[in-house]
């Protein structure tokens, strides 16, 4: 399926999306936070797209303003890939994202990790805990507002 044929696809199932695919290797589709959840079922589960693997999720420190959380997936059944972004509302307050452990079990470590190293909380994870640093260790070591009075951290 063409990025062209995915767009089209997607973009019947739920409002709200917007797309980008100008100069992009891969179509990206940004979703609000509160519909990711139901974006990720219908990639996985509809025939049409059969999005059966998450290979990556990383998050995004856009200082000073917000995180935003970026999934690739892929189809091993059509063999087509797609990214996925949604956004945190702040920093500090708000940097809560629904889990989908659930929906692809690979993301259950890439979100541990994305939370421990950058503060991003994933509801309703099932085991949401630190994968890197020490249970003791105060802050997230990749956001960019970071003090590393260590010097642990070579950027």
């Amino acid at each position: 399926m063409t990025n062209t044929e995915l767009q089209s696809v997607i973009s019947s199932w739920i409002s709200g999306l917007s797309f980008q695919s100008e100069g992009k290797q891969y179509l990206t589709v940004v979703v609000p936070k509160e519909k990711l959840r139901d974006l990720m079922l219908k990639l996985k589960n509809e025939e049409s797209t059969s999005f059966d693997l998450l290979f990556s999720l990383t998050a995004v420190d856009w200082l000073p303003k917000n995180f935003s959380v970026v999934y690739h997936l892929e189809s091993t059944k059509y063999h087509h890939i797609i990214c996925v972004i949604t956004y945190t509302e702040d920093r500090e307050n708000n940097v809560i994202i629904d889990t989908i452990s659930d929906i692809f079990p690979t993301a259950n470590f890439h979100e541990r990790e994305a939370y421990d190293l950058m503060g991003i909380i994933f509801n309703g994870h099932p085991d949401l805990r630190r994968l890197f640093m020490q249970d003791n260790w105060v802050g997230h070591p990749l956001r960019k507002d970071y003090i590393d009075e260590a010097n642990l951290i070579i950027r």
